[in-house]
C-alpha cells in the first residue's frame, strides 16, 4: 500500500477520494421511477388481458394503449408535482427576499445566532454574518440553506421531470409489446424480455445506491414477476367468468 508522505499528495488524494454524485437533480428520480413503472405496470396490464383468453391484437393494442396512456399521466403527474414543489420554494424565497430588504440587521442577527448555535464564537459569528451580508443575493442563498435546506439556483426543473419520466415510462413500458410488434403470437417471449427488462432496471439503479447488483435486480425481478403473477390469475378468473 503506498503511503501519503507530504501534504500536497494528501490534498490530492482527498480530493479525488471525496466526491459526490449528484443527489439533488430533477430527472433522476422520475427516470428510475418512470422505467420501473412502465415495465411492471404494462407487463402486468399485458398478463391480466392475456390470461382473459383473447386475442392476440387485443393484447398488443392494450399494451399500446398502456404505453401511451401511462406515458402521458406520468409526465403530467411529474411536471405539475415538480411545478408546485418549486413554487412553493420560490414563495418562500420571496419571503424571505422581502425581510432582508425590510429587516437587513434582523436577519443578520439571525444568521449570526444560527454560527452561534453550532459552535461559532459569539464575535466571529457576528463578524462572519456582517461580511456575508454585504452581497443581497449572496445574503438570500445562505438563509435558504441555513433555514430552508435549499439551494435556490439548483431547483428541480418541472420540464426535466416530465421528459425523463414520460421517456423512461415508455421505454419500460415498450419491452413487453416489443415482441408482439416482431411476430411473436404467444406471451412468453413478452415474458422473457420483461423479466430480463426489470432485473436489468434493478441491476442499474444498484449503480447509484450502496445495494448490490444481483441484489437490486433479483428484487426487482421478484416484484415484477408477482405483480404479472397476480394479474395473470385474476384476468383468468374474470375470463372464466365472463365466458
Amino acid at each position: 500500500m503506498a503511503i501519503i508522505e507530504t501534504e500536497a499528495t494528501l490534498h490530492v488524494a482527498h480530493r479525488d477520494n471525496h466526491t459526490h454524485r449528484d443527489v439533488n437533480g430533477g430527472w433522476l428520480r422520475p427516470a428510475v421511477f418512470g422505467a420501473m413503472d412502465g415495465l411492471v405496470s404494462n407487463l402486468a396490464l399485458m398478463t391480466g388481458v392475456a390470461g382473459g383468453s383473447v386475442s392476440q391484437q387485443t393484447i398488443v393494442i392494450t399494451g399500446l394503449a398502456g404505453l401511451a396512456a401511462g406515458a402521458f399521466s406520468m409526465a403530467a403527474g411529474e411536471y405539475t408535482s415538480v411545478a408546485s414543489q418549486r413554487e412553493l420554494v420560490e414563495a418562500e424565497l420571496d419571503v424571505e427576499r422581502r425581510e432582508l430588504r425590510k429587516h437587513p440587521k434582523d436577519e443578520e442577527r439571525e444568521l449570526a445566532e444560527l454560527y452561534e448555535a453550532r459552535g461559532v464564537e459569539p464575535e466571529l459569528a457576528r463578524e462572519v454574518a456582517r461580511q456575508l451580508s454585504r452581497d443581497p443575493e449572496q445574503a438570500l442563498e445562505i438563509h435558504a440553506r441555513e433555514e430552508l435546506g435549499i439551494d435556490p439556483g439548483d431547483l428541480p426543473s418541472p420540464a426535466v421531470a416530465a421528459v425523463s419520466s414520460f421517456g423512461s415510462f415508455a421505454l419500460g413500458a415498450l419491452l413487453p409489446v416489443l415482441p408482439y410488434l416482431l411476430g411473436a403470437t404467444v406471451l412468453w417471449p413478452a415474458l422473457l424480455l420483461a423479466m430480463i427488462g426489470l432485473f436489468a432496471c434493478g441491476a442499474v439503479v444498484a449503480k447509484v445506491t450502496a445495494r448490490s447488483w444481483w441484489f437490486s435486480g433479483l428484487r426487482q425481478l421478484a416484484l415484477g414477476g408477482a405483480a404479472a403473477g397476480v394479474t395473470y390469475a385474476l384476468g383468468s378468473l374474470f375470463g372464466a367468468a365472463v365466458g
